[in-house]
């Protein structure tokens, strides 16, 4: 899914991308109420090259608050979150007691070489160091292993959702990008597959509003921009047919790329 547009003046500024890459901790709640989770279909297909192993050993990386690391519950036999962020990492062990979460980041993984079956990454390799994170993901997945990273994007093919993403964009706001491309092959990683598949979450205006709440861009805007953004946003999804008289569907494409390690 191609979500391509011009470069923003954001886009160049190192320290706004790092501040909206850390920006969510403080808000982990909310994240954890309002974002969406993960459909089976497209976890399955990411585990697709490694799901005939006996005992499946699963690092979700950069786990976040936890919303790929269910889904990945009932395939793992030996289940990791590693998330580098205090309050993310602590609403994670909060909704999943028995998951293993540790603190650590995706260019210094805190596990033994050869040790996972699988790494995913849900809403995060866009982050990542990918000169010093691939090499480190290739060093604690075992002989076959694979890499697999998946995004919910708001489809933005269906008219009153375009619309939405327009109303929402704000001047913090990031390029978009196209997860196709999310990262050049490398020797470690040497073919790129991806996949789409269908997804909704079930919204009403006001929780429209408060998930577009904890995108990065919002959460560090300054307060008045913020409130007159949040205004905005609920005032369209007021007025628009498909979204003014209670629950609506929220169409969501989860796309997804997979990688088995070479050799």
């Amino acid at each position: 899914m191609s979500t391509a547009s011009p470069p923003s003046p954001s886009d160049r500024d190192p320290e706004i991308v790092a501040r909206r890459a850390s920006s969510f901790g403080g808000h982990a709640a909310a994240y954890a109420a309002e974002r969406p989770g993960y459909p089976d279909e497209a976890v399955r297909w990411a585990l697709e090259p490694v799901v005939g192993r006996g005992s499946l050993r699963v690092l979700d990386l950069a786990a976040g608050t936890g919303k790929l690391t269910e889904a990945l519950v009932p395939y793992a036999t030996t289940l990791v979150a590693v998330e580098p962020d205090p309050g993310m990492l602590a609403e994670l062990r909060t909704r999943l007691p028995d998951v293993r979460a540790v603190t650590g980041t995706a260019e210094r993984i805190p596990l033994a070489d050869g040790s996972v079956d699988a790494v995913l990454v849900g809403q995060a390799l866009h982050w990542f160091d990918l000169d010093r994170a691939l090499p480190e993901m290739a060093r604690v997945l075992s002989p076959g292993g694979v890499l697999a990273c998946l995004w919910n994007v708001d489809d933005h093919r269906v008219p009153w959702v375009r619309g939405l993403k327009q109303v929402s964009r704000s001047s913090l706001s990031l390029r978009d990008w196209q997860a196709e491309r999310a990262f050049t092959p490398t020797p470690e990683f040497p073919a790129v597959e991806y996949a789409e598949f269908a997804h909704v979450q079930r919204r009403t205006a006001e929780s429209m509003a408060a998930t577009i709440g904890t995108h990065s861009h919002v959460l560090i805007l300054p307060e008045d921009e913020r409130a007159a953004l949040m205004a905005r946003i609920l005032d369209y999804l007021h007025t628009t047919p498909e979204t003014a008289s209670g629950e609506f569907d929220l169409p969501i494409a989860t796309v997804a790329i997979r990688s088995v390690l070479a050799g």
